[in-house]
């Protein structure tokens, strides 16, 4: 069992790279630090992407998360961030992720960055 955080996220091969749909996850306990003052930040990092050739490992994206919580970052920047690592891993058609961090200070953030044209699914 790994018990060190990794910054690496890992692909595995799309079974049905033919046809579009989309994959969503919900990562409710992501930390990672206030770059200002130290404090921690709570959020649920959301993904949804509509896959190509490959889609993500998900114990390499359970790692990857997990190796923010010590790091200072800002909302806007870490959700970009996610999205970028991710679109670097697995290319998918289209991506969106989405920070919902909880109140700190009396303020809520919710930031959503977004990849590609979504196809049409259904």
């Amino acid at each position: 069992m790994p018990t060190k955080p990794a910054r690496t996220l890992e692909a595995v091969a799309n079974p049905h790279p033919d046809r579009d749909y989309e994959v969503a996850m919900a990562l409710p306990e992501f930390t990672c630090l206030c770059p200002i003052t130290g404090q921690p930040d709570f959020a649920t990092i959301r993904i949804r992407y509509v896959p190509d050739q490959h889609l993500v490992e998900l114990k390499s994206l359970k790692l990857y998360i997990w190796s923010y919580r010590d790091e200072g970052a800002f909302h806007e920047d870490v959700t970009n961030r996610i999205l970028d690592d991710l679109v670097a891993a697995i290319r998918p058609r289209w991506a969106e992720v989405t920070g919902d961090f909880n109140v700190r200070g009396g303020i809520k953030t919710e930031v959503r960055a977004a990849y590609g044209k979504r196809p049409e699914i259904g």
